[in-house]
């Protein structure tokens, strides 16, 4: 009898592929579980199993498997509901989620190997320079992969090479699969059997009386295993004995000690106490009756509480709860930068319960978390993690907190799937019944909204802890500021002043500035020439520290021109300002503080965020200088004083979102001053101080930017009352993209009519050598949204059935947000 199994493989393409087994790998596999198998030609890759059955394909004939890789299922029948999910949402295939899903330990590809061939004699006379220096490597080596070909040759592009040395019968290829998982295997030692016993033991120590270094150790070791029961570590062994790795080796040659390995995890929260939670005050004690009372009715809670209210003690509370039922708990962050410091804060209640997931930890970091999760183990019961981590194997989840709710960061941008965390974290937790706690202290518009609607639950808490006032947010006009020459640098006397007050009174800084880099424009002043990135259309930025103008789209970065390259004058100057300036600004200006500066430049290695925050926790930091990481979240319990260097920047850019970002911007970096007894203050630079929004920021009033922008949402057709489909035309050819994306709009504008804009091309159209144009589709309340994917889908095949427009890449982003 013949047996099938359906498979999604790791590329982007839309159907599952069917490929045949025997009846034991049928009654073995299981959905969930990885098996090798060959796609194309010769390419082998690792699928996943998501049906066994027995009915045959039509189209093609279902080759054989390679081999099974799992002994049990890596995905749960759960993750595989929500990628089936997420690809028909977001319209992407599920090769592509399951990419995104997956730590790329599971995501094995076969390599290249490279063999000598010897069944035929070569001549080596005719083989040329390059060719012949792979050849005798290989005399050397049984084999060789890619890589090391390209070190060998110097090149990049072997595949030529290969192929000659093929033709001319000179080498084998074939394509090999290897795992890249490497469990964490640590080294202990005990004692032989035959010297457990008081008469062995006695034997054993006068045969030693002559080499009291191997006496020595075993006496060390007799001294752990009393102080406790537990196997012991070499390592510790040799720290124990002062001694080293030589003598413990004589002493398991000497079949006097025998080594032994255990499989441990290489990430590891180890806690001395666990301290009880703190008690709530009576806004937090009601604001969490509240969130209970919500979820009574609704699986969905909005949490709104100022800045500095409290609301990670609430969250401390639900998620003892939920412990205490044996459940699990997804704890969203936007931010890595927010880990580090919320890690310290929930291991002192929850000891190792803990397990952390995101791009900063190692392959094999992940794969142990991942594990851990889905075996349901003591120490994965609550998990913290960036947006990725709701792709993790919960088996048993009971509550997902999402913190920040309203950042973009949660929206993956690029590449697909071009999910929404905290949306799919909430169809997530539906699958197990869950609930959802959104919290924020400017939660985005659409979720106020579905509260406001009765679709979630609402709950306020407008109290800082303690009573602390709100932070007192003053605007400065750099206007007048200019005109009366009260201007050092780009501080103006207000904030300087603020600056020297608050480091009199041993207080720390923020400084807020959303560009890195020193300076965003280098000029020419005699003829306004501005270095261009060659692949992209931006300007290059000015990165002080290593002399450089780096693109930041693309990388592309050269030495400092030491003249204009249209007119040769060496008249250059700097226009605008980054982080990197107001750092050195404020080196000049305070030579005797410490400054420190947070932003993608300072926080590049594993540990960078932990580093800073560290240091600024420990007071080693006066006057910390950042780009948004700053906003998010973060506790600092001795700054008093926040500048927002410039306010514009923010709020002139071209999205139906600036306004409200900004607002949230500002509202969450001022959030980070006087978080103790002591009143912050705020001041914002701006060339507008009457500028609505900053209005709004300078007295918190979250309703009434709400009120404002949700009037101006209904009258434009945005979210939350219209939804958003952009679809993006890619190609390096600028005809070729406005022709394709000319011909998409119409064919889309038949069904859709008025509700179709563009195509038009973003403000920064070329990045990478590409050219982007755009088609926003708007998505009215009553009409339905898989009838019109179901269109979008029509129209992308007679799309790509048009062979002018080959080569052009259709992105599709749904919820554009």
């Amino acid at each position: 009898m013949t047996y099938f199994i359906n498979v999604i493989l790791p590329i982007p393409l839309n159907k599952e592929f069917t490929y045949s087994v025997n009846e034991n790998e049928a009654h073995f596999l299981k959905p969930g579980m990885r098996v090798a198998v060959q796609f194309g030609k010769s390419k082998v890759y690792a699928a996943l199993v998501t049906k066994i059955h027995q009915q045959a394909p039509e189209i093609y004939e279902a080759k054989e498997i390679e081999h099974i890789l799992d002994e049990t299922p890596i995905v749960t029948a759960n993750q595989l509901n929500l990628w089936t999910w997420i690809s028909q949402y977001y319209m992407c295939s599920k090769g592509e989620v399951m990419r995104a899903a997956l730590p790329s330990a599971f995501l094995l590809e076969s390599e290249t190997i490279i063999l000598r061939n010897d069944k035929e004699t070569v001549d080596e006379s005719g083989l040329k320079d390059d060719e012949f220096l792979l050849y005798e490597a290989l005399q050397h080596q049984s084999l060789l992969r890619i890589q090391e070909v390209m070190d060998i040759i110097g090149k990049k592009n072997v595949l030529p090479l290969i192929k000659r040395l093929i033709e001319k019968q000179v080498i084998t290829v074939q394509e090999e699969i290897y795992e890249q998982y490497k469990p964490k295997l640590v080294r202990y030692v005990r004692l032989v059997a035959e010297y457990t016993n008081e008469e062995g033991l006695q034997l054993l120590l006068d045969s030693l009386s002559r080499a009291p270094k191997q006496r020595d150790v075993l006496m060390h070791l007799f001294m752990l295993q009393a102080k406790n029961d537990e196997a012991i570590k070499v390592s510790e062994l040799i720290k124990a004995a002062s001694s080293n790795a030589t003598v413990i080796k004589t002493l398991i040659n000497k079949n006097i000690l025998e080594e032994y390995y255990k499989q441990t995890d290489r990430v590891q929260y180890e806690s001395d106490e666990v301290t009880t939670t703190k008690d709530l005050n009576s806004y937090q004690e009601q604001a969490l009756k509240d969130i209970k009372r919500h979820f009574l009715e609704k699986d969905v809670c909005l949490f709104h509480g100022v800045t500095s209210s409290g609301k990670t003690e609430v969250y401390v509370k639900l998620i003892e709860e939920q412990i205490q039922d044996g459940k699990q708990v997804l704890y969203l962050l936007p931010e890595i930068a927010l880990t580090t410091q919320l890690i310290s804060r929930l291991q002192e209640y929850f000891g190792e319960k803990l397990a952390v997931y995101h791009s900063k930890y190692s392959v094999n970091e992940r794969v142990e978390a991942w594990n851990n999760v889905k075996d349901a183990k003591f120490k994965a019961q609550i998990v913290i993690g960036a947006r990725s981590s709701i792709f993790l194997p919960f088996t048993n989840l009971g509550l997902v907190i999402i913190d920040e709710e309203h950042e973009s960061s949660f929206k993956q941008y690029d590449p697909a799937p071009r999910y929404h965390a905290r949306d799919t974290a909430v169809v997530l937790s539906s699958m197990f019944k869950a609930k959802v706690v959104l919290g924020s202290a400017t939660p985005a518009l659409e979720s106020y909204y579905n509260a406001e609607q009765g679709k979630y639950g609402l709950v306020e808490l407008t109290r800082r802890y303690g009573n602390v006032l709100m932070p007192d947010i003053n605007l400065v006009d750099l206007k007048t500021k200019y005109k009366k020459k009260e201007m050092t640098g780009h501080f103006s006397d207000t904030l300087l002043k603020a600056i020297q007050d608050a480091l009199k009174e041993k207080e720390q800084v923020i400084l807020f500035q959303n560009r890195r880099g020193y300076s965003p424009v280098v000029e020419c002043n005699t003829c306004g020439h501005s270095p261009q990135c060659p692949n992209c259309d931006v300007s290059l930025t000015y990165h002080n520290f290593r002399n450089q103008l780096r693109c930041h789209y693309c990388g592309y970065h050269i030495a400092m021109l030491q003249k204009c390259l249209a007119c040769d004058s060496h008249e250059l100057t700097t226009k605008g300002f980054g982080t990197e300036q107001i750092e050195n600004e404020l080196r000049e200006l305070f030579p005797e503080h410490h400054i420190g500066r947070m932003d993608q430049d300072t926080t590049r290695g594993k540990h960078g965020y932990e580093k800073i925050i560290t240091k600024f926790e420990d007071g080693e930091i006066d006057i910390l200088v950042g780009t948004q990481m700053l906003t998010k979240g973060l506790d600092f319990r001795n700054v008093t004083l926040v500048g927002i260097m410039n306010a514009d920047n923010l709020l002139n850019f071209p999205d139906f979102r600036a306004h409200e970002r900004s607002f949230q911007l500002m509202q969450q970096v001022a959030g980070r001053a006087g978080r103790t007894s002591k009143r912050g203050k705020v001041l914002i630079q701006t060339y507008n101080p009457y500028h609505q929004i900053l209005q709004q920021v300078s007295i918190n009033d979250y309703s009434g930017m709400y009120k404002d922008q949700i009037e101006e949402r209904y009258q434009y057709k945005y979210p939350p009352f219209y939804r958003i489909i952009k679809i993006t035309g890619r190609h390096k050819d600028y005809n070729k993209v406005n022709e394709a994306t000319l011909w998409l709009a119409k064919s889309l504008s038949m069904t859709f009519k008025e509700n179709i804009l563009g195509p038009e091309f973003p403000p920064i159209s070329r990045i990478r050598n590409q050219y982007n144009k755009n088609i926003l589709i708007k998505i009215p309340h009553g009409q339905s949204l898989k009838k019109t994917k179901d269109v979008i889908n029509k129209v992308q095949s007679s799309f790509k059935s048009i062979k002018e427009f080959s080569g052009v890449r259709i992105i599709i982003n749904v919820d554009n947000y």
